[in-house]
């Protein structure tokens, strides 16, 4: 099913890209950015894009759900369900503060998940228009062409941690542990750009703290099905509805393991 719905979905997205985001971008008046929490802005070209979205994918195929990200931020409730059969994911502007700034990168993510399982994801920049999409089973593309991920090179791998929603003394530890261990980069505030640069061999290592569906559902798919590796801390994998902190992604499955021992060692048990 997945792959018959690539198409629709896709062109749904590359609309809404050029018609509903492209427009607002550095063209949105102050009253048009809120803040939904500290260090949370939210624009009406997030909240126009994904009332577009939802739409016509509930169009493509109604008897998924919908768990879009500004539709919880309203009603929370319906995060609760997330994890309960068949469900398209939106994320309608991943890396909101950047849009709202007037700078890149930013992105458009959906994803299809049935129990919890992602079965399909695809990331739109509508900047540059690189698609990057995974069916589970089937692989990962970006622009058509099929990827494998692969490690940067570099002697110590590049990391890039994305430590702003841990307490102060998680950032602490981890920025300790990595000292030595990994040459550490700016992270892109950005999940639709993170990971096509793990793909891509731009980086090596990521670590995210807080993991709701939006943000990771297409990207952990898109990683694994090239070869990567994005696991929960205790090596298990991600799953739609599973609200408990801490990711990690690797260009492969070598990296996640020592990355995984060199940041978080004993805590990964706990």
């Amino acid at each position: 099913m997945p792959i018959e719905l690539h198409d629709p979905v896709v062109a749904l997205m590359r609309e809404v890209a050029r018609d509903v985001i492209m427009p607002r971008y550095q063209n949105l008046r102050a009253e048009e950015i809120s803040e939904k929490a500290v260090d949370d802005l939210v624009t009406i070209a997030d909240k126009e894009s994904e009332i577009r979205l939802a739409e016509g994918l509930a169009s493509i195929l109604p008897e998924a759900g919908i768990i879009g990200e500004e539709a919880c931020a309203a009603d929370p409730a319906i995060l609760e369900r997330a994890g309960d059969g068949l469900n398209w994911i939106i994320d309608p502007i991943d890396g909101t503060g950047n849009f709202a700034a007037g700078r890149p990168p930013f992105g458009i993510m959906i994803a299809l998940a049935d129990a919890g399982t992602t079965l399909a994801g695809w990331i739109l920049d509508p900047l540059t228009g690189r698609l990057c999409h995974a069916i589970l089973g089937a692989g990962s593309h970006i622009d058509g062409e099929r990827v494998q991920a692969r490690e940067s090179g570099d002697v110590l791998p590049i990391a890039a941690l994305a430590v702003y929603f841990m307490t102060p003394e998680e950032r602490a530890d981890i920025q300790a542990r990595a000292d030595g261990n990994f040459t550490l980069v700016d992270i892109p505030r950005c999940a639709a750009e993170q990971y096509p640069r793990l793909v891509l061999g731009q980086n090596d290592v990521s670590v995210f703290a807080r993991t709701l569906p939006w943000d990771h559902a297409a990207g952990t798919l898109l990683l694994n099905e090239a070869g990567g590796c994005c696991q929960r801390l205790d090596g298990s994998p991600y799953m739609v509805g599973d609200l408990r902190r801490g990711l990690l992604g690797a260009s492969s499955p070598r990296l996640w393991d020592a990355a995984a021992e060199t940041l978080f060692g004993e805590a990964r048990s706990g």
